[in-house]
């Protein structure tokens, strides 16, 4: 009995360790993840400038009406960006509260497995 309940422990100790790598791993992804979005509205910005400049230059515009427009595409389109950074932000935090609410789940469900188990055993 005892070396069943040694058993036990240590794979749960081992399961433990698992998880916490896997958390690990998922909050270094998750963290890479946030460093790419954190590109996407200055990215977004000026492509939005460099197809309005060179859309402006072929159809002959005046330098002042240029940059005054060049100006306020380039804000629209960093306001454009930032908001879908956002989207993608709270997407992704939808997604992980979902995961954890899983995770809890289904470790309850364990526990209670085990506990229902266990019980059997001391009764034997």
């Amino acid at each position: 009995m005892e070396n069943e309940s040694e058993k036990f422990l240590t794979e749960l100790m081992d399961e433990d360790k698992e998880k916490k790598k896997e958390r690990e791993q998922e909050q270094k992804e998750a963290a890479l993840r946030a460093k790419k979005r954190k590109l996407i509205p200055p990215f977004v910005m000026l492509f939005a400038g460099a197809v309005t400049s060179i859309t402006m230059y072929v159809l002959h515009y005046s330098v002042k009406d240029m940059l005054v427009i060049l100006l306020w595409v380039l804000i629209a389109f960093y306001i454009a960006g930032g908001l879908i950074k956002w989207m993608l932000d709270r997407f992704e935090a939808q997604i992980e509260q979902k995961r954890m609410e899983e995770g809890e789940v289904i470790e309850k469900e364990l526990t209670e497995e085990d506990g229902t188990a266990q019980s059997g055993q001391e009764e034997e």
